[in-house]
Order: structure tokens, then sequence, then C-alpha cells
């Protein structure tokens, strides 16, 4: 697995092959399989997003009952034409919602790179697929594209460890896919994942009573609407000033220096206010 977005955009220039090939050519020997057995692996797991958003259930509430049916209210609001971010912004919000309950209420989803991230990648992919009428193959190339961003932030810092490293490298991987859907090569998908994941640095993980729910399924919200933003900003001919690999350094090196109350533990920041604790003792049965 590569270890930086350099080299993959090194190794698009150099030997003419799209960034998608190459990291499927990598998972190939990584798995010592064929490329018609990896792309049908990634094609399954693009089916399995576009599944958990069919199947959403609108009646359904995660079992501490902080999350549920807000996917609906989203749908409805749009469909009713109230939302400011217009129908598009609005369908991508509407589908992380989805995703994101679909996993606190134990349905089947992707995690992408992490359960607590999945309803990133899938909105705006699914939305975008909708919108521009791309083809099944040509999102499943997209999710090679995502799948290497995130793992050269995996090699080269963590999938965890603040929203940051979760909601943040969901982010990346979607803007990278979506620069690519667009037309972009290597720079610019390295460029659209180092634009999503300099918006989140130092963004905290302070999970109500230690639950991958409260604020957690809205930053999906916030991961998805950004990573469009870093797409476009890029197709504009918008770059980066610091470059992707020394993006990806610096979330590791503020994902270090962060409190541990604000990295999954549950103690502090929106899980450490009073209402955050009062949920959390009435969770544990205290109250």
């Amino acid at each position: 697995m590569y270890r930086s977005l350099e080299e993959l955009c090194r190794v698009e220039k150099e030997t003419g092959k799209p960034f998608w090939k190459i990291v499927q050519e990598d998972d190939c020997v990584e798995q010592g399989i064929s490329a018609e057995e990896s792309f049908a692996q990634m094609s399954g797991m693009y089916q399995a997003m576009q599944y958990a958003d069919v199947h959403y259930d609108e009646t359904l509430k995660s079992a501490s009952g902080l999350v549920g049916t807000e996917g609906t209210k989203m749908k409805r609001a749009r469909e009713a034409g109230t939302l400011l971010c217009g129908d598009f912004i609005g369908k991508v919000m509407e589908k992380a919602l989805k995703t994101s309950e679909s996993n606190a209420c134990m349905k089947r989803i992707v995690a992408a790179p992490t359960a607590g991230s999945c309803g990133v990648v899938p909105a705006v992919f699914l939305s975008v697929q909708e919108e521009r009428g791309f083809s099944e193959e040509r999102m499943v190339e997209a999710l090679y594209v995502a799948a290497g961003i995130g793992g050269v932030i995996a090699n080269r810092a963590f999938l965890a460890g603040g929203c940051q490293a979760e909601i943040g490298s969901a982010s990346a991987m979607a803007a990278g896919g979506v620069a690519y859907l667009l037309g972009g090569g290597a720079d610019e998908i390295a460029n659209a994942a180092a634009l999503a994941l300099k918006n989140l640095l130092g963004l905290a993980c302070d999970p109500v009573a230690g639950l991958v729910e409260v604020p957690c399924v809205k930053r999906n919200v916030m991961g998805a609407v950004n990573a469009m933003t870093s797409a476009d900003m890029t197709m504009a001919g918008i770059f980066s000033k610091i470059p992707p690999d020394e993006v990806i350094d610096a979330m590791r090196s503020i994902g270090r220096s962060m409190n541990e109350d604000i990295r999954e533990t549950g103690k502090g920041g929106l899980a450490g206010t009073p209402t955050g604790v009062e949920i959390r003792d009435r969770m544990a049965g205290t109250l």
C-alpha cells in the first residue's frame, strides 16, 4: 500500500495509468487476487452502499433513542423545496443522515473508512451518480480512488484519534473520488483530498455516552458537503498551498497532541457538557 499521495501522482505520470488502476493493481498484489476479483469486491462494496440508502428504515431509532428518522425529515424538506442549499446538496445531506443512522440502528453499512464516518462517501458518490448519470463501472473506479487516499492516510497517519481522522479522512476520500469523476488526474485527486482534510483539522472526537451517534451522525453531513466543495474548488483551479502529504502529516501531529478527553473516550467536548453527562448517566441507568 502506498505511503504518499505524491508517489501515486508520480506513478500516474510515469506509467500513464489512471489513479484508480494503480490502486487496484496494488490491491491485487496485497490480496493475491486477479484484477477481475478485485473489481468484483469493490463493486460489491458500492452495491452495499446503494442497498443501505435504498433500504433505509424511516421508522427505526437507535437503541439509545438518540438518532434515527432524521434522514426522512431531510428528504421531506428537500422534496418540499424549502432547503436553502438546494436539491442536490439536500440530497447529499439526506443520504449522509440515512447511512449514518442505519449504522447506529445496526443495519448493514460499509465502513468508509470507519463505521462512524460511513455516511460520507456513499452520500457523495450516490448523489453525484444520480446527478451526472455516471455508470456503475465509473463509480467503482472512483471507489478505488477513495480507497487509495484512505490507504495513504492510514499508512501515513491514522483513521481514528479524533473526528479529524474519521470524518476528515472520509471527506478527503470522497473529495478525491469526485475530482476523478469530474475528469481530474492524480494532481487534482490529491489536491481535493488535501483541501477536504485541511478544513477539518483539529476536529475533536467527543461521542456522547461513548456512542457513535451524537454528534457523529451530523458530522457525516458536514464531511459530505465539505467533500463536494473541496472537489469543486479543485476543478475550478484552486490548489492547496500546503502539499497533500504534508496535510496528512499535520493531521497526525495534531491528533497526537490532542488531550485524550477528545479522542474517542467520551469524556470531553460535547460528551462532557452537562447534557452530555446526563445522557451518559441515564444510559448507564444511574439516574
